[in-house]
């Protein structure tokens, strides 16, 4: 299992302690520091069943920076995932990547789903 996280994250300094309460075993990986590449994203999508909107960070500086609020309704699947893959700070924190499933964000239920 991965953890894609940002340290300084508060919600991510939640989810990590919630995994450790459960008693998962995972890597992490510093989103800023490592962010995902442009195949690891198209195939988290996929995986995630998910749409694409929720792997942003709609809350951060740099969405509401690049007005992306307005304007990702008019780009397509391969921008966002262009957009996402250049900047880790755009991307869905924390990330919860299993052999099964992709979860964006920290809801504990979600997360007990992937953990099954």
């Amino acid at each position: 299992m991965l953890l894609l996280h940002y340290p300084k994250c508060t919600t991510c300094q939640k989810a990590r302690k919630w995994l450790d309460q459960q008693g998962a075993a995972y890597e992490t990986r510093d989103i800023k520091e490592d962010n995902p590449t442009l195949e690891e994203l198209r195939e988290w999508h996929s995986r995630s069943g998910l749409p694409l909107k929720r792997f942003f960070n709609t809350s951060g500086l740099q969405y509401r920076a690049l007005g992306l609020k307005d304007r990702l309704g008019e780009m397509g699947e391969e921008e966002q995932l262009a957009l996402l893959a250049g900047d880790g700070m755009l991307v869905k924190r924390p990330l919860l990547v299993t052999e099964r499933t992709v979860v964006p964000g920290f809801r504990e239920e979600a997360w007990r789903q992937a953990l099954l």
